[in-house]
């Protein structure tokens, strides 16, 4: 069974290899109840910016992905429904991405989009 077959659409995916970067950043710091939080802001080139940060708190209107590991806030939930969370690797540097199909325009660095 492909992983779009087993997919649900109302949530978010995160890749492996977003879920072994975030495992590794949180085992540097030495604080397992550390958790990446992903969210959106307005700004960047095309309108919306994603953000990325660690941290502990949890709200009670936030949701938990990957084990409980990635957190998404309520508001930036409705844009980010359906996304995958990715890590890459490159000549660029490395970095936490997301493929939103949500995203009607993404700028060059896929850092902002707008719907």
């Amino acid at each position: 069974m492909s992983v779009a077959e087993t997919f649900d659409p109302q949530t978010i995916r995160v890749a492996p290899s977003a879920i072994s970067k975030i495992n590794e950043l949180i085992s540097e710091e030495g604080n397992p109840a550390l958790k990446l939080r992903v969210y959106i802001t307005g700004g960047g080139c095309s309108g919306f910016q994603y953000g990325f940060a660690f941290e502990e708190e949890v709200a009670d209107d936030d949701s938990l992905f990957a084990n409980d590991k990635v957190i998404v806030d309520s508001m930036s939930y409705q844009y980010l429904v359906g996304s995958e969370l990715d890590y890459t690797e490159g000549l660029e540097g490395s970095k936490f991405v997301i493929h939103n199909p949500n995203a009607v325009t993404t700028c060059g660095c896929g850092a902002s989009f707008s719907l």
